[in-house]
């Protein structure tokens, strides 16, 4: 039967698989129906697992339709006789992953709240639509909810043509759905299509303006199964996953354990030099700091750098007080302030690892008359150690930008001597550029430079061994792409791990652990899961899967952290400290270097905490910022 050939053929090719630091390539057709570690922690439970449809039934029966067929790792409706389907547990709030592969011209749908008092579960449970798009012959189609609601882009996005996400018939495709009272969503291969929230006005409008409204338990039942519809065509499912919500919307953390830190002001007493609360129009501006780091000199000082465009410098000391203005660039700098450019400012700074010497640093900034990201190095002045000659500024490197946000912006120099810079796939939404899987550009990538050796009409020098140097077409500056928003870039002094955080779309947060020529599979993935539906980029290598992720009930946008190399607090020795800046949770992930496995994931700090970004002293200490409107920005981890 022809299911049953593309059932097998495909499986593996198009598995959607959760374990963490193992290559997608080495995945085999079994490690589909797995939940990754962060998932098992996190609350969510395998509906089906590839070997056997126990969770399940036939509508108003005890078993399961003759039709229905395990068959490679999929639960495929292969033969008549199969029927609807539904779990044999009831669901209030809930959400639900769940692949499907249909057929040619095939039709299916999933139901929600389903009850059996009816004759059809139709009846009772709303429909998202699966079916071929291409061929299919509804005009709802995949992804929709039958008769109520259809793909909606966000009033924000520049382009709001509606996304028709789905992958062809034959190809796997992922639906995400939830269901709570604080709201509800789909999203059809990672893209959202729309959200609503059964029982306003705007849903009992749309019922009753479609077939359901002669069913008056259609939509209000509040609990109930799920179902798998037979339309009389073949499909097949898997990866199932299920997660109930408890009544507060929350979920379980994904963690093993609460190492129950809290915060404290780094410098208690610090003052910046010339910084001001409010701006020249008498309006109050946050500070926000966005890195700090230190020079090679043994000066014991750090510098700190604000997204508005100011550096400053200081004595490493918690009792200091003083700082030194190092540079003001304000006037360059695209201000984080206005209408859209909350992404955009002074992004990164770096010291030159030779800065004993030559007194060199390199900054990162959003430019405040043109659409584009530079690099620029600038040399300390002659004259005074604390401030850097601002007439010194050589423009390492430019980059356009299309869109205001995904620009990315951490740099920061190898245990090689070359400066890595993280590029953002250029903003907007879904990718529009098609720059994550495109080596012809440099967006959606990890740079790395050689700002010591300038050639030809560059202002940097591309290092022999990038990994794309002799790739036709590839951009030679490219050491790992598939990349959507970089936010942090951070090397591990002891390993020379580079590890890097990166902020998801409308479902997965991830940490990746960044190897030289690696692919981390945006736009064609987001995490381990499948996003939009563009062809595979001919050429490429298969996508490496993020050491750890979590989803958007944990949190909405990561903060990329750094690996604590300090004894002051040994239960933090070792482990990547990242944040979500939404919800505000600390977390301390464990590591393996050998097996490249993240073991462990522990919450430093439960909430609260806005972190815009992780810096490193001299001593392997590790610091956190938070906006602050007063200037107390810059905290540390205490007892």
């Amino acid at each position: 039967m022809f299911l049953l050939k593309f059932v097998g053929k495909c499986a593996a090719a198009f598995a959607v698989t959760c374990m963490v630091g193992v290559p997608h390539s080495a995945f085999a057709q079994t490690d589909a129906n797995q939940l990754s570690e962060a998932e098992k922690r996190s609350g969510w439970k395998l509906l089906f697992d590839g070997k056997s449809a126990d969770a399940w039934r036939n509508y108003q029966k005890d078993t399961l339709g003759e039709g229905w067929k395990v068959v490679d790792g999929a639960l495929v409706r292969a033969d008549k006789g199969a029927g609807d389907i539904i779990t044999k547990e009831k669901y209030d709030a809930f959400e639900l992953l769940i692949d499907y592969k249909i057929s040619p011209e095939g039709n299916s749908g999933l139901m929600f709240h389903v009850t059996e008092d009816n004759a059809k579960p139709w009846h009772s449970g709303p429909e998202i639509q699966i079916q071929d798009n291409a061929d299919g012959h509804d005009p709802q189609k995949a992804g929709w909810l039958y008769q109520l609601y259809k793909p909606t882009p966000p009033r924000w996005a520049v382009d709001q043509t509606p996304v028709d996400a789905s992958r062809p018939a034959g190809q796997w495709n992922q639906i995400y759905l939830r269901i709570a009272p604080q709201g509800c969503e789909v999203c059809l291969n990672g893209v959202r299509y729309y959200t609503f929230k059964i029982g306003n006005n705007d849903w009992n409008r749309r019922v009753s303006e479609s077939k359901f409204a002669k069913f008056p338990e259609f939509g209000n039942a509040g609990q109930g199964h799920l179902c798998l519809q037979d339309h009389g065509d073949e499909v097949a499912f898997r990866n199932i996953k299920v997660r109930r919500i408890n009544p507060d919307g929350s979920v379980p953390q994904p963690i093993d354990g609460k190492l129950d830190l809290k915060s404290e002001l780094a410098f208690p007493n610090l003052k910046l030099d010339q910084w001001e609360a409010v701006d020249d129009d008498g309006k109050i501006r946050p500070l926000r700091i966005l890195e700090l780091t230190y020079p090679r000199d043994g000066s014991n000082r750090v510098f700190i750098a604000s997204q508005y465009g100011q550096i400053w410098t200081f004595q490493n000391d918690p009792e200091t007080v003083k700082s030194h203005l190092v540079l003001d660039m304000r006037r360059e700098v695209a201000d984080w302030k206005n209408s859209g450019g909350n992404e955009q400012g002074l992004l990164g700074l770096a010291m030159h690892p030779d800065f004993k010497n030559n007194q060199k640093f390199y900054v990162y900034y959003s430019d405040a008359d043109n659409d584009r990201s530079v690099v620029s190095e600038f040399t300390m002045s002659k004259d005074n150690p604390n401030k850097a000659d601002a007439a010194t500024e050589r423009i390492v490197m430019e980059i356009a930008q299309p869109y205001k946000n995904h620009n990315g912006g951490s740099i920061e120099f190898g245990p090689d001597g070359y400066l890595y810079i993280g590029l953002g796939d250029g903003g907007d939404r879904n990718d529009p550029k098609a720059a994550g899987q495109d080596l012809s550009k440099l967006l959606g990538s990890i740079l790395r430079i050689d700002v010591d050796n300038p050639s030809g009409d560059k202002g940097y020098g591309i290092p022999g061994d990038n990994p794309f140097v002799k790739t036709p077409d590839a951009q030679p500056e490219i050491y790992a792409f598939g990349i959507r928003n970089p936010w942090r870039l951070a090397f591990d002094r002891q390993t020379g791990d580079l590890w890097m955080g990166d902020v998801g779309q409308e479902l997965w947060e991830e940490v990746n652990v960044v190897t030289k020529g690696g692919n981390y599979g945006w736009s064609n993935r987001e995490g381990t899961n499948s996003f939009g539906n563009r062809p595979p980029v001919a050429g490429v290598s298969d996508p490496i899967d993020p050491v750890w992720q979590y989803d958007h009930r944990i949190g909405r946008s990561i903060t990329g952290g750094r690996v604590y190399r300090n004894a002051r607090l040994p239960e933090l020795n070792g482990k990547y400290l990242y944040a979500d800046y939404v919800t505000g949770v600390v977390w301390a992930l464990s590591f393996d270097p050998e097996t490249k496995r993240a073991t462990a994931n522990e919450q430093v700090i439960p909430e609260g905490v806005q972190v815009l970004g992780f810096g490193e002293d001299q001593n392997g200490e590790i610091y956190f910022f938070t906006e602050s409107p007063r200037g107390e920005c810059i905290y540390r981890f205490a007892n």
